[in-house]
């Protein structure tokens, strides 16, 4: 018997606090949809983020790669330079030496 009464009270309790469930309930899901929210919105900055790094690092690399040809260009252009330089003064003191013996 007193099993049917814990039964009835539950129910009187249900139906003496059906709103009250149903606010909790209603609670519970704007509480999941709200974190749900958040949980996408975090990974979308994340994804925001490694994305910025990965062009950042790509940008990096091409300015790295760009500043190592111009060197390469810059230390090949001074040495036809003083190839030049040098074949030059040699034609000139030879020509000299030559004339001046002569």
């Amino acid at each position: 018997m007193e099993e049917g009464k814990v039964s009835q009270a539950h129910v009187i309790l249900l139906r003496e606090h059906s709103d009250l469930l149903v606010v909790v309930v209603v609670l519970v899901f704007v509480v999941v949809v709200i974190v749900e929210g958040l949980v996408v919105v975090v990974v979308v900055v994340v994804e925001v983020v490694v994305v910025v790094v990965i062009v950042t690092v790509i940008v990096i690399v091409i300015v790295v790669v760009v500043v190592e040809v111009v060197v390469v260009v810059v230390v090949v252009v001074v040495v036809v330079v003083v190839v030049v330089v040098v074949v030059v003064v040699v034609v000139v003191k030879c020509s000299r030496f030559r004339g001046f013996r002569q």
